[in-house]
Order: structure tokens, then C-alpha cells, then sequence
């Protein structure tokens, strides 16, 4: 899908709709997560904050000092900026789409599109990873206005296509992230859950902010097939051929239990999970994830 496809005017207005419906939930998510220890350089002076014991006393801000006799320092716009960077999983699998209007790969972008804007309408830079065996494409972080539409240019250039190893590509970028960030993953997680628990891990333990967007086709979440039916492997190529009506509880259950795994170990990692399927609009979706989390902090 081109990126035209992703800026037609219904798309985009989902993505405005969103920012207008849940801005104060919105702020109040992100701003949340804005504590940072990091001092950076910009001369944009945003707040006030007690001055500390090993602070420079050049920052101390004197026409404070002499109002209220105690002393601040100024804190910087550097200093509270949110570094986010959307993760998106290139596998041929999230090629696949059953009878919805996206692909997994389609609905994650416009997930991530309005992530993108999201945080840049509250001036907080947004950069693109993407992933399959490997970690491929990047766009830097930023917080520029065009920061949307090159994010869609550049994904609209990709394809779902190889096998996914997103353990690996997690312990990578963690090891190149400088500081503290926000990683947004968009991936349908077929493979080997294990690695990516110790990924996880290993991101949290740096004092990353994870969220991790479970995105699966409607039909692999209901399985609405009925009598003989010949599945393939997308990744692999490997067909298999089964009694579609006769496995339909086995299958429910095991993607059920699957579910649950990722929710129970993401608990423990304090990580959001966010189990998605395609059938759901994915402002809604969205929003209901935000509104979820806001409640709960």
C-alpha cells in the first residue's frame, strides 16, 4: 500500500478525530512518563524545580531567589522531552489478512501513524525502527510536523516479507538506545516467546517504557473456518491441511493461552501488552488503550 493510501483524507481524519477525542487523556499518558534525569542544552527555558545538592549553582535562577528566598534551578525543554520510537515487525505474516480491510502490517502503520502524531502534537520526538530477522529501516527521532508523512513514506516502501526474530532485533536496540525512551512494538509475535521475555527484560531493566501492541487478524483470533481447510505457513511456505470444524476449540484455546502468557509475563515486567485484532477501528482501539491506562496510574 502506497503511502497516498495511508494520507487519504478518511485515514487522516481518524487519526485528527483521535487527537481531538482523547487529547486530555492523551496529555496526561505522555506527560507521564516524561521524567528524566538527563540535562541536555536547550536554551528554551520551561519550568522551575528545588534546587539539589550537586546541581550547578549557575542554574540557580536569582529573580526567584529574591522573591521567594528559597532556591530554583531552571529546568530545560530537553530535560522533559519523551523520546519515542515505533518498532515495526517486517515478517511475512503480518502480510496476511483474512477478509478485514487492513493487513496486520496496514493496521499496525496507521496505529503507529497516530502515535506519531500524537506525540508530536505534544512537541515530543518520534523516530521508526522496523525488524524482521534483523533490525532494517530506521527514521530518526523528531518532533517536526512532516515527521507523519515521512514516517508513511518510508513504510509505505516496505513489504512484509522473511522470517521475524524479534528477541534478537529487542536486545539490539536496546543496546543502541542512548537514554531513556518509549518503544512502541507492533508485531503479531509468531515465534518463540522466550527471547523476547529476556529482551523485554533487559529493556525495562534500562528504564525503557515498553508498550507492546499484540496484532493479529481477526481470523486468528476467531478462526471462523469451517470442514477441510489447507493452511500455509507465510513465513516458511509449509502447507497443512486439516478439519478446520474438528480443531476449532483446540485452536481457540492454545490462542488463548497464548495470549495469556505474553499478559502474565508482561505484568511481571511492567510492560504494557495490548492484544489487538483487526476487526476493531483502530482509533477506537487506540483510544481505548489509553483511556485504559490513564485510569490505571
Amino acid at each position: 500500500m502506497s503511502a497516498e493510501s495511508y494520507l487519504k483524507p478518511e485515514v487522516l481524519n481518524q487519526i485528527k478525530r483521535l487527537d481531538l477525542r482523547a487529547q486530555m487523556v492523551v496529555r496526561g499518558f505522555l506527560q507521564g512518563l516524561h521524567a528524566s534525569p538527563y540535562h541536555g542544552f536547550s536554551v528554551e527555558f520551561s519550568e522551575h524545580r528545588r534546587y539539589s545538592k550537586g546541581d550547578d549553582p549557575k542554574t540557580i535562577d536569582w529573580l526567584v531567589y529574591a522573591k521567594t528566598d528559597k532556591y530554583y534551578v531552571k529546568r530545560y525543554e530537553s530535560e522533559t522531552n519523551l523520546t519515542g520510537y515505533l518498532m515495526m515487525d517486517l515478517s511475512r505474516s503480518m502480510g496476511f489478512t483474512h477478509r478485514q480491510q487492513f493487513s496486520k502490517f496496514e493496521y499496525s502503520i496507521c496505529l503507529a501513524a497516530s502515535l506519531c502524531y500524537l506525540m508530536i502534537m505534544q512537541q515530543d520526538p518520534v523516530g521508526l525502527l522496523t525488524f524482521s530477522d534483523k533490525l532494517r529501516a530506521n527514521l530518526p527521532a523528531r518532533s517536526r510536523r512532516s515527521q507523519v508523512t515521512d514516517l508513511l513514506a518510508q513504510l509505505s516502501r516496505l513489504k512484509p516479507e522473511g522470517e521475524t526474530d524479534l528477541g534478537d532485533s529487542l536486545h539490539r536496540v536496546a543496546a543502541m538506545l542512548p537514554h531513556r525512551s518509549l518503544l512502541m512494538i507492533f508485531s503479531d509475535l509468531l515465534g518463540d516467546p522466550e527471547p523476547v521475555y529476556r529482551a523485554l527484560a533487559q529493556l525495562r531493566h534500562a528504564g525503557h517504557d515498553v508498550i507492546l501492541f499484540h496484532i493479529l487478524d481477526e481470523s486468528e483470533v476467531h478462526f471462523p473456518y469451517d470442514g477441510p481447510v489447507e493452511f500455509e505457513d507465510p513465513e516458511t511456505g509449509q502447507k497443512m491441511p486439516v478439519d478446520a470444524t474438528e480443531i476449532r476449540q483446540d485452536y481457540l484455546e492454545a490462542i488463548e493461552e497464548f495470549r495469556e502468557g505474553y499478559r502474565e509475563r508482561c505484568s511481571k515486567l511492567r510492560v504494557d501488552y495490548v492484544p489487538l485484532d483487526t476487526s476493531m477501528p483502530f482509533d477506537k482501539a487506540l483510544t481505548e488503550y489509553l483511556s485504559s491506562r490513564q485510569s490505571r496510574f
